[in-house]
């Protein structure tokens, strides 16, 4: 009776004997041809360490290239909940090709030292990581990034730094690392059009991490490689209701109302950008501060580029590509290349034979990514001819609808032209059975069509492109009419279209419109509607008329009366309109909580509980030429 009960093992299901058995089996292999160096620490410049897990040949017959892999998250070699190794099939298929594999936490998160700062500050991490994985004995000099999220978005801003030993780049969903490039000033996912995506206040809720457990800095690499096996140090926060917790007002409150730790996102704090984001605007100097790549700061290395039409930006990776192409050195301009798959946000490699996006099926859209990447490096890390690479256009990219890959020089697609739709209605284009249509030609008279933008009775985000946000929203594609059904919402139709048409590059919407409030939003979203009345979205954009005249100048006010001509930020989509479907752009002036609500009170909104009602317009005529412009790829 004296004696502390035993804690009962948890029983484990047939799954999970399967996956230990295979994860051991695996980790097996890789000792058997593997150099294993794990909780390497690896010091930067100002003293502090970052922990890494070295995995290289163990025959091999010379000095070998590097596949650098950094991430915030977790990526301990043992399964701590599972007490099992953690998969390790990326490593051992990289060993098996002749690479050394390493995995490295970024600055603050997991066993590595230091305070984390979102997007990859200090910049001086990535030089110094690179320079350490070159002047280890092993390696012939040459490394080669790669992964998705959060795991690509340093890369680009490390590579314009041009250190020698970072020969290649690959970046997957890489938005989070865009800065400004063009018109766009997302700042990393941060803002569309001015306004604030909200997915980083979920995303941060775990990744905030200013207060956490950490090692000793003399803690020996034996004892850290047995303390892994213990702790992985990874954040159990508490499970969020983010479909009521984004609500919360005002907005810099609602990670501290969701029980979210202190942090950068709404704190000022001693760190290189000052913290405390959510007040920042656009233009603010303090997104030249940390990890992001701006269009000011030149690529100079190959590189290989993975986008999706339904991921957070798009629009501002393609501009980073083809921005990377006007001002490269040639030969390092011929060096991009580009695939642009129909999938959510690093959705990649889980197509199948009928790939869904939401409720839409796309097809077959499977591609073999592990040979082109591994082909890539054997170019640009070995230096040997890769036939795979060889035969890659410049750009691939699916169109869906027809749901077929196409290759293409150059984006937009080589022959690309632009075609206008103009909006008109008699006055009721509210809803799906209003009067709104698209047509050829803008004239007759300005009948503008009217609705009520009510800030605490947004139009939800159903659908879309997007990342991160828990509960709250279901991206993809789904059949809109249900919600088509508000009064809230304008809804304008082309005519069926009598041929095939494919619509593959970017979509620009131009309005007229005027507001009795000082400030508020306007949104699009473009549709494929089909015979039988289903209509799916494909693409979505918002903007703040407060930054209508740009996000590098003063704000502008709107006054009650007055129209004003706004111009969304371009947004790119491909798809095939088969004859019989119409073209649909549903107007309104929120998408929430994809993006933030704007309270419509011309003040900071972030700080703000309460909003006014906007009574809002669209005009059209031919002095208020309101229009989509799409681009529009000729087939014989």
């Amino acid at each position: 009776m004296l004696a502390a009960p035993v804690a009962a093992q948890a029983v484990l299901t047939p799954e999970q004997k399967q996956t230990i058995a295979k994860r051991i089996d695996t980790e097996q292999k890789l000792e058997d041809i593997a150099v294993i160096d794990r909780k390497v620490m690896v010091k930067m410049r100002d003293g502090k360490r970052m922990a890494a897990d070295v995995y290289r040949p163990k025959n091999a017959s010379g000095k070998v290239p590097t596949i650098f892999v950094r991430t915030p998250y977790n990526f301990n070699f043992w399964d701590v909940k599972l007490g099992a190794p953690r998969d390790m099939t990326r490593q051992l298929e990289a060993v098996k090709r002749g690479y050394a594999y390493i995995d490295m936490n970024e600055r603050g998160h997991y066993f590595s030292e230091g305070n984390y700062e979102i997007l990859g500050a200090p910049l001086s991490d990535g030089v110094d990581e690179v320079k350490w994985i070159t002047s280890q004995p092993w390696s012939n000099g040459k490394v080669g990034t790669t992964g998705c999220s959060s795991t690509a978005e340093w890369q680009m801003a490390v590579v314009a730094q041009d250190t020698p030993g970072l020969a290649t780049f690959n970046v997957q969903g890489f938005g989070a690392g865009v800065g400004r490039v063009g018109p766009y000033y997302e700042q990393g996912n941060w803002y569309r059009g001015g306004a604030v995506q909200m997915l980083f206040i979920a995303w941060l809720n775990k990744e905030q991490n200013q207060v956490r457990p950490m090692f000793p800095a003399n803690t020996s690499q034996a004892d850290l490689i047995a303390a892994s096996k213990l702790f992985d140090l990874d954040s159990q926060p508490t499970e969020v209701d983010w479909d009521k917790a984004f609500w919360t007002l005002p907005e810099k409150d609602i990670m501290k109302k969701a029980g979210g730790p202190k942090g950068f996102f709404a704190d000022p704090m001693d760190i290189p950008t000052g913290g405390n984001m959510i007040a920042r605007t656009p233009n603010s100097a303090a997104w030249n501060k940390g990890g992001l790549w701006h269009d000011n700061m030149k690529i100079t290395k190959p590189g290989l580029w993975f986008m999706s039409w339904f991921d957070v930006s798009v629009s501002p990776n393609l501009a980073a590509y083809n921005h990377v192409r006007a001002t490269a050195p040639k030969d390092v301009a011929d060096q991009q290349y580009a695939v642009i798959a129909p999938a959510l946000h690093c959705a990649y490699t889980r197509a199948t034979e009928h790939t869904m996006i939401g409720d839409l099926d796309v097809g077959d859209a499977r591609f073999d990514y592990d040979s082109l990447v591994y082909g890539w490096f054997d170019k640009w890390l070995k230096g040997v001819d890769s036939p795979v690479v060889d035969k890659q256009a410049k750009v691939m990219y699916y169109v869906m609808g027809e749901n077929k890959w196409h290759n293409t020089q150059t984006w937009p697609p080589v022959g690309a032209v632009t075609h206008d739709l103009y909006f008109t209605s008699g006055g009721k284009a509210n809803t799906l059975y209003g009067d709104g249509k698209l047509v050829d030609a803008a004239g007759g008279t300005d009948h503008p069509d009217t609705f009520i933008y009510d800030p605490m009775n947004p139009v939800t985000t159903f659908g879309g492109g997007g990342c991160c946000q828990g509960n709250a929203v279901k991206f993809g594609s789904f059949d809109q009419n249900t919600q088509l059904t508000r009064n809230d919402i304008l809804v304008y139709d082309s005519e069926p279209f009598k041929e095939g048409t494919e619509v593959s590059g970017p979509i620009t919407v131009t309005l007229y419109v005027s507001s009795d409030a000082k400030d508020t939003d306007f949104t699009f979203k473009v549709m494929d509607v089909y015979p039988d009345g289903r209509a799916f979205n494909l693409t979505e954009n918002i903007q703040r008329m407060r930054y209508r005249e740009g996000y590098d100048k003063p704000p502008v006010w709107m006054k009650e009366g007055d129209v004003y001509k706004v111009t969304f930020q371009p947004i790119d989509t491909s798809n095939f309109y088969f004859p019989g479907h119409k073209l649909r752009v549903a107007v309104s002036s929120s998408n929430f909580p994809r993006f933030d609500r704007n309270l419509n009170t011309g003040g900071n909104n972030y700080d703000e509980t309460k909003g006014v009602i906007a009574h809002n317009a669209v005009h059209h005529d031919a002095e208020h030429p309101s229009k989509i412009t799409f681009t529009v790829v000729p087939r014989q």
